[in-house]
């Protein structure tokens, strides 16, 4: 059983403003509703697709990144570098466990010995934290931090700025988050309640036992039926349409919607859309891997198609390819301490 759910049956030249904006509007949910089913149909096939080609490449790069952590873990310890090299190798190797310790591509024992080297910068950090509000000084001993200290602090001013800045992003990137999350929170809101008045609505007039013909009786029942199914699938657009159809039916709807009409079908077809927007972002978030991916949805404003989402993965893949041959070279210097000096000589670390 089909509708067309339009507000009249007149033609659209005599309609009213409010009635060709909401004819509009049923016409979007109706290419929503089919590009959700799109996505749907293309979510499996584009993670296989993913699966094959991008995550073999990530996790040849995160082994080779843990073989660079290990190289520049026993360097620190066993060889003898300025405090500036120091500070430089701290921080790569801070980055690297930082990054790996998620990694799901590295055998157990490497993820505990990525976990021991992360954990061993965080209680560093935390005890650098805690002496500085206590504005005392540390004992002195023999960790591999203290020659370094002292240059440490004196870039912590040159990167206030950049932290200031960061927060700033994340805090407005955070607000934009609880606004989007409060209006679909309105949304399902809205559609639970209007599913309801619209449901009871329908079942109010075409409730089988009330008619006296059989044939009607017939016809009401599978009305009924399908009435019964969009509820529980709470398809409130169908219920809007299964609505209209019963009214133009019965002869209400030939003058068109009155403004109280309107005014409930904008309220329930906005709570729709929003639903349906949601429900493909959020097919759309589980595609995105990387930050690359999250840049092109963010430019789309809302417009990814599933091919970018392809073309996309093609594209990251490529560049982590690269990123490999990259680190594949520079492992290479890390296995030698003199190479290792001549990557920090040259800002290469």
């Amino acid at each position: 059983m089909s509708f067309d759910l339009k507000t009249t049956v007149q033609p659209d030249a005599e309609l009213s403003p409010q009635q060709k904006k909401l004819n509009r509007l049923i016409e979007k949910i109706e290419q929503q509703k089919i590009d959700l089913v799109a996505w749907e149909k293309a979510q499996n096939d584009i993670q296989q697709y993913a699966r094959q080609t991008l995550v073999p490449v990530y996790n040849e790069l995160h082994t080779v990144l843990f073989q660079q952590l290990e190289q520049l873990w026993k360097h620190l310890h066993g060889g003898e570098f300025s405090k500036a090299e120091v500070v430089l190798l701290d921080e790569k190797i801070q980055h690297l466990a930082a990054y790996l310790k998620d990694s799901k591509a590295l055998s157990e024992q490497e993820t505990n010995t990525v976990e021991e080297i992360d954990t061993f910068y965080q209680q560093y950090a935390e005890h650098t934290n805690a002496k500085k509000t206590k504005k005392k000084p540390l004992a002195e001993t023999d960790s591999i931090f203290d020659s370094v200290e002292s240059d440490a602090d004196q870039t912590a001013f040159d990167t206030f700025d950049d932290w200031d800045n960061t927060k700033h992003e994340q805090q407005r990137e955070e607000a934009k988050l609880k606004k989007q999350q409060e209006k679909r929170e309105q949304a399902e809101k809205m559609t639970e309640q209007s599913l309801k008045t619209v449901y009871l609505k329908i079942a109010a007039i075409i409730h089988p036992d009330r008619e006296q013909d059989e044939s009607k009786k017939l016809e009401k029942t599978e009305m009924l039926q399908y009435a019964n199914a969009a509820y529980e699938q709470q398809d409130l657009f169908y219920l809007l349409k299964l609505q209209i159809q019963i009214e133009q039916n019965r002869g209400t709807t030939q003058k068109g919607l009155t403004a109280d009409q309107i005014k409930f079908y904008k309220l329930a077809l906005d709570a729709q859309s929003l639903q349906l927007d949601s429900q493909i972002d959020d097919i759309i978030d589980s595609l995105v891997w990387s930050e690359n991916a999250k840049i092109a949805v963010k430019k789309s404003k809302g417009k990814v198609q599933i091919a970018d989402l392809y073309k996309q993965i093609d594209a990251d893949t490529s560049s982590l390819k690269q990123q490999v041959k990259w680190e594949k070279e520079r492992l290479k210097y890390m296995s030698r301490v003199k190479g290792l000096e001549m990557l920090l000589q040259n800002g290469a670390i």
